[in-house]
This record gives structure tokens, C-alpha cells and sequence, in this order.
């Protein structure tokens, strides 16, 4: 049975985007290298440095479904209903966009994070389900549903911005040592959530 992981691009003062949701240097590492990784959305090209590549490669290869945020969603135009990470996407909303199914057709809008994660789960089959949301994230890790906490950290300071995590409910989480992967422009940090 798959895993639920967290994936986000993090600045070291933990923010994934800026006040104005741009991501400013956040996402350099993907071009950082001379190794290309394909995806299925022609729009997205990933050329990162040799140990960037073996966890993204991990990271795409082991996810059979991606749970997003109708924010994130929406930044991101559904990704043209192509996910760079080639899974189902699962759109946690209480308001999808009109006429999602027609736009959006491999995308699936549930109204909940638990219904979210559950749906995903299913899609995913025997594979992961990575979270790629703080929102989602945050709710998830406090219903206690993520069993790891990834997190690729960049050498940028934003001092402002959209933050991976503040207030989690349930408060305090002590994670377990990372898993640590140095790439160029990011280091990659995988924490397990004891349970």
C-alpha cells in the first residue's frame, strides 16, 4: 500500500510563494543541471543535477496521485489537466470551477481534505499520494493522515510570503530525523511523521 507524502519547494524561511503567489527563485532548481527528467506537460522541462535527479525521478515515478489546493490550481491553470508529476490530480475545493469535468477531465474535485485524501488513495492504488498544498498539508498532518513531510529548501530568503506551514491543528509535531539528499539549488529533506 502507497504512502502519503507532502511535497513542497520551500524558501529557507519557509515560504513556497511570495506575498503575490509568484515563486520567485523557488523553483531554479529545476533547471539547475544537466539531467533532463521528462513529464508529461510539455510546458514544464526539468533539468536538474545528477542527485536532484534520482528524487525527482523517485518522486514521480512512485506517485499515482497528487492532491492539490483550488489555489494552487488555480495559479497553475489545472496544469492543462497534465500534471508535471503524470498522475490523476485531486482538487480538495468547496467550489470547483465551472464545468471542471468538461476542462479538467482526468482531474477530480472533492469537497474535503479526508474525502481528498481518501479519493486519492483509491486513484493511487498501491502507489503514493503526494500532497502538494500547505493548506491540504497543514489539515492533513492534523487529522493525522501524512506519513512523511517533504520538503526541497532553497537558498532564498523571501521575508514575506505564503507560508508552508503555521498553525497546525492538534499544535505540535515532533517529526523524525531526515532523510537528506544535497542537490544543486535545493536540498532535499524527507522528515517521517511518527504514528
Amino acid at each position: 500500500m502507497g504512502k502519503i507524502f507532502s511535497h513542497m519547494t520551500m524558501s529557507l524561511d519557509g515560504f513556497i510563494a511570495q506575498p503575490d503567489d509568484m515563486t520567485g527563485e523557488l523553483f531554479d532548481w529545476y533547471g539547475a543541471g544537466d539531467v533532463t527528467i521528462p513529464n508529461p506537460n510539455e510546458d514544464v522541462s526539468f533539468r536538474v543535477d545528477e542527485a536532484s535527479a534520482e528524487y525527482l525521478r523517485e518522486l514521480i515515478e512512485d506517485t499515482g496521485a497528487l492532491i492539490s489546493g483550488r489555489r494552487l490550481f488555480d495559479i497553475a491553470g489545472g496544469w492543462n489537466d497534465r500534471h508535471p508529476v503524470g498522475a490523476p490530480v485531486v482538487v480538495v475545493t468547496h467550489h470547483p470551477p465551472a464545468e471542471a469535468e468538461k476542462r479538467w477531465p482526468t482531474t477530480t474535485f472533492v469537497d474535503g481534505v479526508e474525502a481528498g485524501v481518501d479519493r486519492a488513495k483509491r486513484i493511487a492504488g498501491d502507489r503514493n499520494v503526494t500532497i502538494a498544498s500547505a493548506n491540504v498539508t497543514q489539515q492533513a498532518l492534523a487529522l493525522g493522515l501524512v506519513d512523511a513531510v517533504c520538503v526541497s529548501l532553497v537558498p532564498v530568503l523571501f521575508g514575506e510570503g505564503v507560508p508552508y506551514f503555521s498553525k497546525i491543528g492538534g499544535g505540535h509535531l515532533l517529526l523524525e530525523d531526515p532523510a537528506v539528499v544535497q542537490g544543486r539549488r535545493a536540498l532535499h529533506l524527507t522528515y517521517r511523521v511518527p504514528r
